[in-house]
């Protein structure tokens, strides 16, 4: 098979991973009250159970380091695997406890899914482009979230209620079938790694020199990113029926608008990145972050609030696209996944375990708005950093990056 024709077929096999991702994760935004509603949770409950489900994107580390010794395409089988099964069981659910589990475990096998989609990625597409596919790739979670959110309304009023949603989720079961078939192991990965001793290598490396310094300033970057981006959309639906007095049919609406009228801009993001290069992307992206999450939670006029969230989700998709560049760019072959799991998963998830808590507290004093709109002081910091401290990496190498 022609390099140019197996690109297409691990772009597309890459794409549906990565519209899953963005799937599940709006899953629960859209699902949150329903779910609260009937487990009797009050506010502060919802952010401890968000909370505890994003734990499992910190324990995906584990998977995701895995890949740096045996290999992206087996590791990314078993992550599709998991990821599917575990979304079944929580279809199944019947208590907070049992949702949470399941649901910290789906999470556990999808964000390393999403992350080694992004490590293939950058490993396999050539160097002019590959801002492009990773971008692209990225922008394709929103896709995922749209259809979620499109079909959300009509399948809680079907039997199965919110459980319909996590049934649906099962789908990526037929991509086993494609990656066992068709998927080759990266070709840095094969002629870089395969046959080193990275068996015997330590846990810690990545925290010598000359790496450390890089992995701890993106793990930084992360978490204020998400210390904001994971909030904004999660209780939005939360501060519209609850505050605004919005319907359900009515949030459904708002939310399908701005999901779709936001990929044009989350692939726009995509070329941004080789036209403007990271840095100059990452100013558009970031902005569009702080004044829609600003603007969703506090603008009086409906024309605004939808504005706002359509710039706040097509920001918050774009966001993805920025920082898993620079983090499969910034580190060698052999540090690529741990890099990955180390900045992302162990430190810059974190802010997604913490701050949902810390804001459904607020809420309970002070309402949705106030507290989630705070979060947006902390992607204007992440910027500040990406400008000040960041290289441009468009169109350079993995080699000569890293």
């Amino acid at each position: 098979m022609s390099d140019d024709r197996y690109h297409r077929r691990l772009f597309v096999f890459l794409g549906v991973a990565s519209f899953f991702e963005g799937f599940d994760t709006f899953a629960l935004t859209q699902l949150l009250p329903a779910i609260r509603a009937e487990m009797g949770l009050s506010p502060s409950d919802a952010g401890w159970l968000v909370g505890a489900i994003c734990a499992g994107s910190i324990l995906s580390y584990g998977l995701v380091r895995y890949a740096d010794r045996a290999g992206r395409r087996g590791v990314l089988a078993v992550t599709i695997l998991g990821y599917a099964v575990c979304t079944a069981l929580t279809a199944l659910a019947r208590g907070p406890f049992t949702f949470g589990a399941a649901q910290i475990a789906a999470r556990f096998f999808l964000i390393a899914e999403w992350a080694l989609s992004l490590v293939v990625a950058a490993e396999e597409f050539p160097a002019d482009r590959r801002g492009l596919y990773i971008g692209v790739l990225n922008a394709l979670t929103g896709v995922g979230a749209i259809v979620c959110a499109g079909i959300t309304p009509a399948v809680i009023q079907s039997p199965l209620g919110w459980r319909g949603v996590y049934v649906l989720g099962t789908a990526p079961l037929f991509l086993l079938a494609v990656a066992r078939r068709s998927l080759r192991e990266t070709r840095r990965f094969t002629e870089q790694v395969e046959g080193t001793s990275l068996a015997k290598r330590s846990f810690t490396r990545i925290l010598s020199p000359p790496h450390r310094d890089r992995m701890l300033l993106l793990a930084v970057i992360w978490m204020l990113t998400y210390a904001c981006t994971t909030n904004a959309i999660m209780f939005w639906k939360e501060h519209a029926m609850g505050e605004r007095g919005y319907t359900e049919g009515r949030v459904g609406l708002y939310i399908s608008i701005a999901a779709v009228a936001g990929m044009p801009f989350a692939f726009l993001s995509a070329k941004l990145l080789d036209v403007l290069g990271r840095r100059g992307a990452s100013v558009v992206i970031y902005l569009s972050v702080v004044a829609g999450t600003a603007g969703c939670y506090l603008a009086g006029s409906p024309a605004l609030v939808l504005i706002s969230l359509v710039l706040a989700m097509g920001g918050i998709t774009a966001t993805g696209s920025v920082l898993a560049a620079y983090n499969a760019e910034l580190f060698p072959t052999e540090l690529r996944s741990d890099a990955f799991g180390w900045s992302n998963h162990l430190f810059g998830r974190t802010a997604q375990v913490v701050t949902p808590i810390l804001v459904g507290y607020a809420a309970e004093s002070v309402g949705w708005g106030k507290a989630v709109s705070s979060t947006a002081v902390f992607p204007v910091i992440a910027l500040a950093l990406i400008l000040l401290t960041l290289p441009e990496t468009r169109g350079r190498e993995l080699e000569d990056i890293a």
